[in-house]
């Protein structure tokens, strides 16, 4: 009987460990590496360099765009986005806000995401949230959600 108990104490401690956030203390070089990732998806998303982009994702990335789009898999990620690219030509710019670690190999980054509007057209403004993780010593996107402000 005490056994049970003891196990599912164990477990519970443990889940409520892993669902706290790592401190930011001493993790400079990682925010660092998120931030340099975000970057770097929208500047080869800018070139429309599929490669270079599909380097940034985990086979399983996802990504959930403002129209209510579900791209599943790395490749409908890429391809989903590079259209998007081709149909909304403005630039586009994420400025990181937030980067929270929710476990040692998993971070959030939240930031603003403004695409440039084409021949005067107002820019479109946005929230963007990144899940990345941490594979082999590498920082990979697993996953974008994309929020566009109620007007």
């Amino acid at each position: 009987m005490r056994r049970p108990t003891i196990m599912a104490l164990a477990t519970v401690f443990a889940c409520t460990l892993l669902a706290t956030d790592v401190p930011a203390q001493g993790r400079a070089a990682d925010t660092k590496a998120v931030k340099a990732l975000v970057a770097t998806y929208v500047e080869v998303r800018e070139q429309r360099d599929a490669a270079a982009l599909a380097r940034l994702f985990v086979d399983d990335a996802d990504q959930l765009v403002s129209s209510g789009e579900w791209r599943r898999g790395r490749d409908a990620v890429v391809s989903g986005g590079l259209s998007s690219s081709a149909r909304n030509s403005g630039a586009r710019s994420i400025e990181v806000e937030t980067v929270r670690f929710l476990a040692t190999d998993v971070a959030l980054a939240d930031g603003r995401y403004e695409i440039a509007g084409a021949a005067g057209a107002p820019p479109r403004r946005m929230w963007t949230a990144f899940v990345l993780v941490r594979r082999d010593g590498d920082w990979r996107i697993s996953a974008i959600r994309n929020m566009r402000p109620a007007e």
